[in-house]
């Protein structure tokens, strides 16, 4: 299945890819020439449509999981000051979607989106520490029944979009699908320091599925 988030780049480049191979196996010769384009076309649309797939996730229960955004590696499990949503000391797990993950991104926790800000920031690899305060990204806060997060998504230095349908106010479900980023990216999660942390630096995360954090 592909990602609604993703139609309008992924059937643009389907079709120009189309396009080159009926031109290539029609019209180009020599046949060194013909086979070259018809094989990057082929593989450029393979990798377009890996990138935007959506599979579907079991999303664990359970009203106390913070169960992880984004499918990729764990790159940061640490304490640090937060000074925009919770205003105090928080433990910050990033994540980063090499451009091989899926790249839909799912709500961590039920609960109320309370906090929503976008900033237009650089494009700095998002392996960088410092990608998390300086790149282009979208802010979120969520509050449910058992605690809040916050997490963000980042753009990395080959995306150049982040999508989000979410609006403060809006009720959302653990592992809803909300947006995506495109074309490589980090997602960074913030946590109550009381939350029992479920995952380690080098762990590979699934979206909707894994497990990061339990709150008391």
């Amino acid at each position: 299945m592909i990602t609604r988030y993703g139609y309008d780049v992924f059937f643009t480049i389907a079709a120009v890819c189309l396009i080159a191979i009926v031109i290539a196996f029609f019209f180009i010769e020599p046949k060194v020439f013909k086979f070259s384009v018809i094989t990057v076309s082929l593989v450029l649309l393979g990798f377009t449509l890996n990138f935007f797939r959506d599979p579907n996730r079991s999303t664990p229960g359970g009203g106390n999981l913070v169960i992880s955004p984004a499918d990729g590696k764990v790159i940061v499990v640490k304490k640090m000051q937060e000074g925009e949503y919770f205003h105090s000391e928080v433990t910050q797990i990033s994540i980063f979607m090499s451009p091989l993950n899926v790249h839909v991104n799912r709500n961590p926790i039920s609960g109320t989106v309370q906090y929503l800000r976008y900033v237009q920031g650089e494009y700095f690899a998002a392996f960088e520490d410092k990608a998390s305060e300086k790149n282009e990204q979208m802010i979120i806060g969520i509050e449910g029944e058992q605690g809040k997060v916050l997490f963000k998504q980042i753009a990395g230095f080959v995306a150049r979009r982040i999508v989000c349908t979410l609006h403060v106010g809006d009720t959302v479900r653990t592992g809803e699908r909300f947006g995506m980023i495109k074309f490589g990216s980090r997602v960074d999660v913030f946590i109550p320091t009381d939350a029992a942390i479920r995952v380690n630096v080098g762990d590979v995360a699934v979206g909707g599925e894994t497990v990061l954090a339990e709150f008391h």
